[in-house]
């Protein structure tokens, strides 16, 4: 399996970066769009990296924020094929304080697929919404809300499923922003390699972090983490693991 990122927080190459992300991901049997970031930028470094979006096979929406769903547009202008995975909360508002930062509602939905609960997508391609699991711990939502009986309340988060992908003996799981709580999410599914945003940025560098850290490295899951982690909380939390590593614009990793 081949994991690129189009767009991410950060680059260590010539490549343009935004607060966003999007992966393209190659297995055996799929070619698989992961978010589309907040513009099309990811379309523009994917073809500056040689790679044809009109031949993804599968795209997934991972939640309905904004930075992760911007370019959907793009995409379907793109690609004429391929469906589009996605809550079927993702299109309810979402909101940064009093700030939208939901989905564009203009969005064509022929090609979607709303989705909840547990869905098979193809084979070992399942997505879980995991929303009648347990949450072992929370890390709140850091002034993230949605609407609902048209008053701003804490989001819960509903939207937001996550990708497993079962290959050559090995589950890799895709996150977009771990809003449920990574720890939930890793105790959840104990995959081999984990691959997504751990939000975690707003966290300070302390007890709270460290512990986070020393959890997360007790399971035996090699970590690529992403986008809203935080760079220096990323750099904090290496101190305390030794499976992490971070995924920025233009890079590739081999799984």
């Amino acid at each position: 399996m081949k994991i690129t990122a189009l767009t991410e927080n950060t680059s260590k190459n010539n490549l343009p970066s935004e607060h966003g992300l999007s992966l393209y991901i190659e297995t055996e049997n799929n070619t698989i769009l992961f978010d589309t970031g907040q513009s099309g930028l990811f379309s523009e470094n994917a073809k500056k990296l040689g790679l044809d979006l009109s031949s993804v096979d599968i795209m997934v929406l991972s939640h309905g924020h904004y930075d992760h769903g911007g370019g959907i547009k793009e995409f379907l202008k793109l690609n004429k094929t391929a469906p589009v995975y996605m809550s079927k909360y993702a299109f309810e508002p979402h909101y940064n304080g009093e700030r939208y930062i939901g989905l564009d509602e203009t969005i064509d939905r022929e090609r979607i697929v709303f989705t909840d609960g547990v869905t098979k997508i193809g084979e070992g391609l399942t997505l879980y919404s995991c929303n009648e699991r347990e949450k072992l711990e929370d890390f709140g939502s850091f002034g993230l809300n949605m609407l609902q009986n048209e008053k701003l309340v804490p989001d819960d988060f509903r939207h937001e499923h996550y990708l497993l992908i079962e290959e050559n003996g090995k589950r890799v799981l895709f996150s977009g922003c771990s809003h449920k709580g990574i720890i939930n999410i890793e105790s959840w599914f104990k995959p081999d390699v984990l691959v997504g945003g751990f939000h975690l940025s707003k966290l300070d560098l302390g007890e709270k972090l460290k512990a986070c850290a020393e959890k997360l490295t007790a399971f035996d899951t090699e970590y690529y983490t992403c986008h809203c982690t935080g760079v220096e909380q990323y750099e904090f939390m290496k101190k305390y693991m030794n499976r992490l590593g971070y995924i920025c614009t233009g890079d590739t990793i081999e799984i």
